[in-house]
């Protein structure tokens, strides 16, 4: 059997073992092994199964993560950024679909401090849906406001997945979070025109109103909220400015946010060790799996694959429109199965040729891809943010309620997917 086919039969049995639920890592690890132990050896499989640790985990951006998640978790045990949601209904309150806008504009605050579409969905699911459905809201639409909203904590910085996307793909991670804002902020857009349009429309199930009473005083909403901003202010104005390293401004906010949990005195020493243990379990589930990818690329690589593959597309003529249309189905599809790290570590090794053969931009694509892979939390079976919020709510709806509620959500996405393609260069700040 020549390289080339246990290269294609390896993939071949990665799909199948994720289609079993064989966990991502796991399965990465496992077929990597065994194909270049089939191609090469033993030495060679077991010399990339030690070194693939160090190679994944010995580049210095990585080590922002634990840093921007530090400061993501503590905020969100801490309930530091409620003020979020305070601050935008003072400043929207009196906008048709106020509280379902002031909740998707809540969502885009918190994720600069948190970096995980799950965390935002959690956080911002507890303070605003019993808000929401106490004035009127469908519980549908309430929910699936807010589980959609809660993706763009993975397109504003800091996003996890954009460092990751950074490494592997070898692209700046300054630029890529000054394309994401682009992104988050357009894909934020995108659903308040939904609300809106769903106030027009259906006035029952989204109220037009709020009554006065119901708003918060602006002065007040800004002196609760000040802080966070600041930190922001100071984490991002620092990284975009050139005086902190991605890493530097990571932990510059972890530490930030701890010193003002406990000069909140929110900060218990249980809030500490849950905000600690998340982090710890968050990084080593990032670890797992991009070592399994570190593999994955050296087999691809080695038995030739990924170049026949390259090779086989450029044969086909492809319009950019074509590739980019077969790429949107293959991420919808895995992200109806598989986690967001998961799907984008299995195929960048796969991609990643192709995309220069195509001369496209790693930013570009970078910003895509993720935005791709948040849509894929989403969508069912398998949308990580839906079951969080149904989790959330408990029996205040199904989750086929939820499912329903995302649908208009989700014509948005394809929108801002169909912008983005056509118009890379406006879209896209990096």
């Amino acid at each position: 059997m020549s390289m080339i086919w246990i290269g294609a039969l390896a993939i071949l049995v990665l799909l199948a073992l994720l289609a079993w639920r064989l966990p991502v890592a796991i399965a990465l690890v496992l077929v990597s092994f065994v194909g270049l132990w089939t191609s090469f050896g033993w030495a060679p499989a077991w010399g990339t199964l030690k070194s693939a640790p160090f190679e994944f985990a010995a580049s210095w951006t990585l080590s922002s993560v634990p840093m921007f998640l530090l400061m993501g978790y503590v905020s969100y045990h801490a309930g530091i950024t409620t003020g979020l949601f305070n601050l935008a209904k003072a400043l929207f309150g009196r906008l048709p679909g106020s509280l379902a806008i002031s909740s998707t504009l809540a969502c885009t605050g918190f994720a600069a401090m948190c970096g995980s579409s799950i965390a935002t969905a959690a956080a911002m699911g507890r303070i605003a849906i019993p808000e929401m459905v106490k004035v009127g809201y469908n519980r549908n639409f309430a929910c699936g406001a807010i589980a959609a909203g809660g993706t763009i904590g993975a397109l504003i910085p800091p996003s996890i997945i954009m460092i990751v996307y950074g490494v592997f793909a070898q692209v700046s991670i300054i630029r890529l979070f000054l394309a994401g804002i682009g992104i988050g902020l357009a894909t934020a857009a995108s659903y308040i025109l939904v609300i809106l349009i769903g106030a027009w429309l259906r006035p029952g199930s989204v109220p037009r109103q709020l009554d006065p009473s119901f708003v918060p005083q602006l002065k007040p909403a800004l002196l609760e909220t000040a802080p966070i901003l600041l930190i922001l202010a100071g984490v991002f104005g620092g990284l975009f400015g050139g005086i902190f390293t991605a890493t530097e401004a990571g932990a510059v906010g972890a530490l930030l946010s701890l010193i003002y949990a406990a000069g909140k005195r929110v900060l218990t020493r249980e809030i500490l060790l849950r905000s600690l243990a998340d982090t710890i379990t968050t990084c080593g589930s990032i670890f797992l799996i991009g070592v399994g990818a570190t593999m994955l690329t050296r087999l691809l690589s080695l038995t030739g694959l990924g170049s026949q593959i390259s090779a086989l597309v450029d044969g086909l003529e492809l319009s950019y429109w074509q590739l980019m249309a077969i790429i949107v189905l293959i991420y919808l599809i895995l992200g109806m199965f598989l986690d967001a790290f998961g799907a984008m570590l299995i195929t960048l090794p796969i991609f990643t040729p192709i995309l220069h053969a195509y001369g496209i931009d790693m930013v570009f694509f970078g910003v895509f891809l993720v935005k791709m892979l948040e849509i894929g939390m989403i969508t069912p079976p398998v949308g990580m943010n839906v079951y969080v919020i149904k989790g959330v709510v408990g029996n205040l709806t199904t989750l086929n309620g939820v499912f329903r509620g995302i649908l208009p959500f989700l014509f948005a996405d394809m929108v801002v997917i169909v912008l983005l393609i056509s118009f890379p260069t406006i879209m896209v700040l990096g």
